[in-house]
Order: C-alpha cells, then sequence, then structure tokens
C-alpha cells in the first residue's frame, strides 16, 4: 500500500518516473544494481535486507557510481538517521512528511543534494540539547567553542 502510494505520487510529477519496486531489501538491490535509477527510496525495515543494510551496498563507502537514496520510514531514532547518512543515504524522511516533501526530497537526491525532513532535525536537536543541557542552537554553538569542538 505505502509502496503503491509512493509510486502515484512520483509518477504524478511531469520529470519523474518509477522504474522498479522491490517486495524486499534484497530484491531492491538487485533491482537497483540492474535499473540503475537516480534515486531509491527505502525503508528502513525491509524483508531479507533491511534499508540500511541496503544502502550500504548500493552508496556505501567504496561503492562506484552509487545511486542516490532516500530513507522513508516510520522510525523517527537517531541511530537510524545515523546510520543512513552514513551509510550513504542522501535524505531521511519520515512518512508522515506528506507528499511535497517527498518529492522534494526526491529532486534534491537526483540533483546531488540531500535533504532530511525538518521533524528528523527537531527531534535530534531536542536529543543533542537534553544531552548536553542546552535550551537552543546558540547554547549548542557555544558549548561547542568552550570544549574545543569549534576553532
Amino acid at each position: 500500500m505505502v509502496r503503491t502510494g509512493f509510486r502515484m505520487i512520483v509518477d504524478s510529477q511531469p520529470d519523474m518516473a518509477v522504474v522498479g519496486e522491490a517486495a524486499d531489501g534484497a530484491e531492491a538491490v538487485a533491482l537497483a544494481r540492474r535499473l540503475r535509477p537516480d534515486v531509491c527510496l527505502f525503508d528502513i525495515r525491509m524483508p531479507k535486507m533491511d534499508g540500511l543494510e541496503a544502502t550500504r551496498a548500493l552508496a556505501g563507502p567504496g561503492v562506484p557510481d552509487p545511486p542516490r537514496i532516500v530513507i522513508v520510514t516510520t522510525f523517527d531514532m537517531d541511530e537510524y538517521v545515523y546510520g543512513a547518512l552514513r551509510g550513504g543515504a542522501a535524505g531521511f524522511l519520515l512518512k508522515d512528511s506528506g507528499p511535497a516533501l517527498l518529492v522534494e526530497a526526491v529532486r534534491a537526491a537526483a540533483s546531488g543534494g540531500s535533504l532530511v525532513s525538518l521533524s528528523t532535525v527537531k527531534t535530534h536537536l531536542g536529543s543533542v540539547h537534553r544531552k548536553l543541557a542546552t535550551r537552543n542552537r546558540v547554547e549548542t554553538a557555544a558549548w561547542a567553542w568552550e570544549s574545543g569542538l569549534m576553532t
């Protein structure tokens, strides 16, 4: 059902077309290697091979000419965001981000940019503030300066 919705959103754009769909991560990797799409949309949790492993297989360090990958998931957890971006993903969205942000993320990835949903960024900034006992970005920057992380 989710794949059908994503297909409808992507295919409704005049400059985009879905070239393949996979039921699991292993099939997605094989299909992406064969079809060479500009952008792949992966979920974190897929059968047979999760989205993080599939991302590393297609776009991880040392992979020549990787496709751009956007993770679209319901799981907004630090380790997933970090793992996705570290594994080569160009974007990270929550499934409830809406069609406009999905299209924006695909366009950003296709043009060599990246997009992380604003709600994901807010969640993780909140986590940073809690861990550092800071109230806002300015205090976080001051903490980084005082800790010698910035020069």
